[in-house]
């Protein structure tokens, strides 16, 4: 009976060591799914989402759209992509009335105009000349463009666009376009298919035709990435800061956190209104390339 006793309780040991185990690492789970929950959180405003969060509103769920099998759905990205859109048709709109009233422009058609004068002279007349008037529209749009959908992902609730490659792949499909067209619109099709070769000997064309052609395509490609790692880097930042607090574990490392980040903020001000101008400025530095030829300069002397 005595051996029965002292199996028993070393059997009743062994459970409750056991029970105690599996309650540690079930806690230990616990705690690593909790913050591994927080730092989704933190890094949902970073990523596109099907899902519109809005202050007392919470969660919206955006609309699902399917066009011939291929999914078009509405995504928060693409929310604040259409409302930079809108906003930009109204601000500018009402900025080209009051100018449109006044001989010298004050207030909000001030500001404007300071952009536009500023895009004009020190952009598109340096690199594309005064041939480069005819484009300065399509290169406003751009400018303007982005800097609403930077300034959009600086709000409280409000995100990047440009933090989507996708959105920066379309923007550099567009500078492709409008790069390969002046360049044509300036050449002629016959000296703009003539370049490829580099004025080369035909027995290197072999070698020089994918090299050019590989060049058309690296320039929107730098532009693309370019926008898309600044946007997106930003606030990747901004998320490792706020998320030393989870991992010191301690309120200390908050002011500390919470400072920087305020810092970061300031500074992504500053990012958003510059890589607005360096998209713009290299779209139509390529652009100006392409314009600039002997061939283009030899149809201006005559």
């Amino acid at each position: 009976m005595i051996v029965e006793s002292h199996v028993v309780t070393d059997t009743l040991h062994a459970a409750a060591d056991s029970l105690a185990h599996g309650a540690d690492t079930l806690a230990v789970h616990a705690g690593a799914e909790h913050e591994g929950n927080l730092f989704t959180e933190l890094l949902h405003h970073t990523q596109d989402s099907p899902e519109l969060h809005l202050p007392f509103l919470g969660a919206i769920e955006l609309p699902h759209l399917q066009l011939f099998g291929i999914d078009v759905s509405i995504t928060k990205h693409v929310v604040f992509m259409l409302l930079s859109a809108v906003v930009l048709v109204v601000a500018l709109t009402y900025a080209a009335r009051q100018n449109a009233k006044r001989k010298v422009p004050t207030g909000f058609g001030n500001l404007i105009e300071i952009f536009i004068v500023f895009i004009r002279d020190e952009i598109v007349l340096p690199n594309m000349g005064k041939g480069g008037l005819k484009y300065l529209s399509y290169l406003l749009t751009t400018f303007f463009f982005i800097l609403a959908m930077n300034l959009f992902g600086l709000i409280p609730y409000g995100a990047s666009a440009t933090g989507n490659v996708s959105v920066t792949a379309a923007l550099a499909i567009i500078a492709f376009v409008m790069i390969q067209v002046s360049a044509i619109r300036e050449q002629g099709v016959g000296h703009y298919f003539a370049h490829l070769t580099g004025g080369v000997h035909w027995g290197l064309w072999i070698i020089m035709i994918p090299i050019e052609v590989l060049g058309l395509f690296t320039k929107p490609f730098a532009l693309c990435i370019r926008l898309f790692a600044n946007m997106t880097g930003g606030h990747i930042v901004i998320v490792a800061l706020i998320g030393l607090i989870f991992v010191f574990k301690t309120l200390w490392v908050a002011p500390v956190s919470v400072g920087f980040v305020l810092a970061i903020n300031f500074l992504e001000l500053f990012v958003s209104f510059l890589q607005a101008y360096i998209f713009t400025m290299l779209t139509s530095l390529f652009m100006g390339l392409g314009m600039v030829s002997e061939h283009a300069d030899e149809k201006h002397a005559h």
